[in-house]
């Protein structure tokens, strides 16, 4: 298991470093964003800890030009109490985030929810290979989705909460479900990281006939996908 931790703090980013090398993950460090972007997009790494505030690129602009070239998830180390940063982080494709200053083991923890996740293990014992509803087919073992027959590009977080909403198409599902199936950890109060991961979702899948979403917001239920 391989992680990319680019940060520019060199003590924390040490610290960090070695509380995960004892937990079985071995790190590389790069302490500003071009060269943290040149090793993202090596394909050495299973995924990416990003800091937001770093010299010559910063984490916002490095997160852009990874996404333009590498699907590699990333988990954005941002500043607590920084919604901005954590909505722009999502919109441009970040899987998840960690507000600063977090401890090692909580960083561990969501390290591992993310690669649990791309790690092709079906969701609640269930097992099909192949997933056809509509014009939407999802290979889980593969993490691979086809859309009306044209290949669709999906981050890690955005196929688990795809996958999700298909196994249980035409029923809402709640954003507490969303939450701890698709992100690997509970829903926190005021949490925004669903609502813009489904927004992305419903740009790329675009709309039915009608002019309605294929992902209907329920009120108070969660998210339901309409399979035409």
């Amino acid at each position: 298991m391989k992680v990319l931790l680019i940060d520019d703090d060199v003590e924390l980013v040490e610290m960090l470093k070695a509380y995960l090398d004892r937990e079985g993950i071995a790190v590389t460090a790069a302490h500003d964003g071009e060269q943290g972007l040149d090793a993202a997009l090596s394909g050495d790494f299973k995924i990416v800890v990003l800091d937001v505030m770093m010299p010559r690129l910063n984490g916002i602009e490095t997160l852009r030009r990874i996404r333009m070239k590498s699907p590699v998830p990333i988990l954005m180390l941002t500043a607590r109490g920084d919604d901005a940063d954590r909505i722009i982080g999502l919109e441009l494709g970040a899987d998840d985030y960690v507000a600063k200053p977090c401890s090692p083991r909580e960083l561990t923890a969501r390290i591992r929810a993310i690669l649990r996740r791309t790690q092709v293990t079906p969701l609640q014992g269930e097992s099909p290979q192949f997933l056809d509803v509509g014009g939407l087919k999802m290979w889980p073992t593969q993490r691979r989705a086809e859309w009306h027959g044209v290949n669709l590009q999906l981050t890690s977080t955005e196929f688990n909460l795809l996958e999700i909403l298909v196994r249980h198409a035409g029923q809402p599902v709640s954003k507490k479900i969303l939450s701890e199936q698709g992100l690997g950890r509970p829903l926190a109060r005021f949490d925004r990281s669903i609502d813009v991961h489904m927004s992305k979702i419903r740009n790329k899948l675009g709309t039915l006939p009608d002019g309605r979403s294929y992902i209907y917001t329920d009120y108070r239920q969660g998210y339901r996908f309409i399979h035409g």
